[in-house]
């Protein structure tokens, strides 16, 4: 009988595979789709993602990023990141080394997705095959989580994601997030010739359209060829719980706040290194606590950032207020840029 399956082939669910198989577990993952596996992420990894990332034997093949800037038209606020540099990684690439690394250690992947999960008390039948463990890193719309009935759909303040490669070389070693009424653009250069360019807000449109809110971004990127569009959401989601009996949640399936703030991998990867830890104990209640703990500042940060920013007269003081206190902008930064 197999000690742990994964459903779900994406950076969080290879990563609970690597932490497993050093673990000495015997693991496999289910992953109905085949290839490197692309999304709408701002293909930023912070500092302490890269980190970790590293400690798994995953080599990283991107442009270091040095720092975040706030820009609001002609105003500015910057700071650079304290304790190392972070990554600018296609997401693409990002998946290619992480399945090499799985590859190397041994691990499996299954191409099809879970249908059924069964509860034998002792262990689990996962559409038939007999598993000690689940952990379910199936993404934002988690079907295992709605299968469990662990899904609590969060109905306000619905926001979305769009994000295109522009080929153009980047001007600058720092993330840029570029301010409006509306929504929020993140520039992340990922090549020598390419950077990435997300749109976060709760209006619908296209990209375009929603590229017209920053003018001085739409001029920069007017010659620049644009690559296919990809879009995520609604971004918030919920979960009852992180952990039904034997089944783990982690990830985006563990349920997500927004993109905010940039978090989203070191908090999965985090979130893997738990999961195996709770496991390996044989203690898999032990989890939940240890992801809340993990999660606590992630939450706090994004979510009063998220409340703060959804009065437009309050937006409009985002970026002056983070350059008239740049010790405390720099303060935020370090805190995002820390492992979770």
């Amino acid at each position: 009988m197999r000690d742990l399956l994964i459903a779900g082939g994406g950076p969080v669910g290879l990563a609970t595979a690597l932490y497993a198989a050093r673990a000495g577990l015997d693991v496999g993952v289910v992953e109905p789709r085949e290839g490197a596996i692309d999304k709408a992420c701002g293909e930023g990894l912070m500092p302490g993602a890269v980190a970790a990332l590293s400690d798994l034997g995953v080599a990283l093949d991107g442009p270091d990023i040095t720092g975040i800037r706030y820009l609001d038209g002609s105003r500015l606020a910057q700071a650079e990141f304290r304790h190392g540099a972070g990554r600018g990684v296609r997401r693409t690439t990002l998946h290619r080394a992480m399945s090499a690394a799985v590859l190397a250690a041994g691990v499996k992947t299954d191409p099809r997705a879970v249908r059924e999960v069964v509860d034998r008390g002792d262990h689990l039948l996962v559409d038939g095959e007999p598993t000690r463990h689940l952990v379910a890193a199936d993404g934002l719309h988690s079907p295992v989580r709605r299968m469990l009935g662990l899904d609590s759909p969060a109905r306000r303040h619905r926001r979305y994601g769009q994000r295109c490669h522009a080929e153009l070389a980047p001007w600058t070693s720092l993330v840029e997030v570029h301010w409006s009424d509306a929504a929020e653009a993140y520039v992340t250069p990922v090549g020598p010739g390419r950077v990435g360019v997300a749109l976060l807000s709760e209006a619908r449109g296209s990209f375009t359209d929603l590229l017209g809110g920053f003018p001085d971004l739409r001029e920069r990127l007017a010659d620049a060829p644009l690559g296919p569009v990809r879009g995520a959401g609604p971004l918030r989601q919920r979960a009852r719980r992180l952990a039904a009996g034997r089944v783990l949640l982690v990830g985006d399936a563990a349920g997500y706040v927004d993109a905010l703030t940039g978090e989203g991998i070191s908090l999965g990867l985090a979130q893997a290194r738990a999961a195996v830890a709770a496991l390996v104990a044989g203690d898999p209640a032990a989890y939940p606590r240890a992801a809340a703990r993990i999660g606590r500042r992630h939450e706090l940060l994004t979510q009063s950032l998220l409340a703060a920013t959804r009065h437009r007269r309050v937006r409009r003081h985002v970026v002056p207020a983070a350059a008239a206190w740049p010790r405390v902008f720099g303060a935020c930064v370090d805190q995002l840029a820390r492992p979770a």
